[in-house]
This record gives C-alpha cells, structure tokens and sequence, in this order.
C-alpha cells in the first residue's frame, strides 16, 4: 500500500513539474535574450531593465517595436503591463517580419494596453481601443484594467486548432474571438485593417511589443507552447 502511495505521488510529482517546464520564459528582469527590435538585428536603446521590468522610454523617432526571436503558433502568453499616465501600447500576436513590411501592426493582431482612465481611445464607443480589445476588431466585455501606474496581469490564449482566442486581463476572460477562416476574415473587413495586406494573415509569428511614444513597462513574461 505504501509503494502505491509512493508511485502515486511521484507521478503527481512528475506532471506537476512538466506543467511547469511547459512555460518558456521569454523576459524575467535579466536580460534581453529572447527579443529583437523589429526589422533590426539588435535590441532598441528605448527599452531599458527597470528592476524586474523592461522598460519603453520614447526617443525622438518612433517604430521602435520589439518582437520575440521565436515565432509561435498555438499559445498561452502570460505577461504583465503597467502603463504611464495617458499612455498606450501594445501586445501583438503572429508578427511576420519582413522587409516589406516597415512595422509589427501591419501583420500582428494587437491586444491593446491602455490608461483607460486618461485616454481618450478608452471613450469610443464601441471600445475597440480599451485596454484589453483586440484593438479596432472585438471590445471588451468587462473593464477590469488597474489604473496608471499600477500592475495588470494579461493571459492571451491563441489556438488555431480549436480557432479561439481568449484574453483573461486580471483574472477575468474579457474578449473572446476566432483566429482563423470565414469570422477571422469578417472581423478585418469591418475593422480599420481591411484591404491591409498581411495583417492576421499568418498563424506562426513572433509576439511584439509596441512603441507608441508613451512609457510604458512589462514584466515576467512567460509563453507556454499548445499541441
């Protein structure tokens, strides 16, 4: 019975530390490892390590967008964001980086980042720009953003072989929406991105983060690959 009990809670031992192992840490305050800046081969002097963040201060040119080395397909992307006062950024998803294209948001579908107290894009109405949406595609259904200057926690859920994306922003599941076929398509058509060639038309891509000339700071960012 004792032997039993043993195997038993070595294989729950075992699984729990696979699941564990399953998330690959792609920024945890040390280095830049796992990033590039967009269209160049190094990193951006703009981002910075402040603490256990990394850190977007704008220079006086903007494009300064940074991407994944990795590109991903199938994923559960963990990050937290904390956004300045009036600030907006951005998550982009599937970048395909190319040189025709000059930018990531012109291939990367964005999960927007926001001061929704302070920005103005918070007001619209449907709120395509709220912190949370797919931007300029599928409004939140909860406002649950932490204000300026404090701590917001964002898993996105990317699977196109279940074709769903999910985004939870602090514990709640605030926007769900198609990533592929006959709906994905319907939601470009009636979003500013229509007629863009290239945009969200490639599933395996790197995961971005944008300069929009705002400060804004990201921390313990984790992926986890899906089957």
């Amino acid at each position: 019975m004792k032997r039993l009990i043993y195997v038993l809670m070595a294989g729950m031992l075992f699984v729990s530390c696979k699941a564990q192992n399953d998330w690959i840490t792609l920024f945890d305050g040390s280095n830049y490892d796992h990033w590039k800046g967009y269209a160049i081969d190094g990193m951006h002097p703009e981002w910075s390590i402040d603490g256990d963040a990394m850190k977007f201060t704008p220079g006086k040119k903007n494009g300064k967008n940074i991407i994944t080395k990795q590109t991903f397909e199938n994923f559960e992307l963990s990050i937290e964001w904390k956004i300045s006062e009036g600030g907006n950024s951005g998550i982009f998803w599937s970048v395909f980086e190319d040189k025709k294209y000059k930018e990531a948001y012109q291939t990367g579908p964005e999960i927007q980042v926001l001061d929704n107290e302070r920005h103005p894009d918070a007001r619209n109405n449907p709120k395509f720009h709220q912190a949370g949406a797919l931007y300029d595609m599928v409004q939140p259904m909860h406002d649950v953003c932490n204000p300026a200057g404090e701590w917001n926690h964002v898993l996105l859920k990317v699977d196109h072989n279940a074709n769903k994306g999910v985004v939870t922003l602090n514990g709640t599941v605030i926007v769900e929406f198609p990533v592929n076929g006959p709906e994905w398509d319907s939601l470009i058509e009636n979003s500013k991105f229509k007629g863009w060639d290239g945009f969200g038309k490639y599933t395996d891509g790197h995961i971005g983060l944008q300069d929009h000339s705002d400060i804004v700071w990201y921390r313990d960012i984790k992926i986890r690959k899906l089957d």
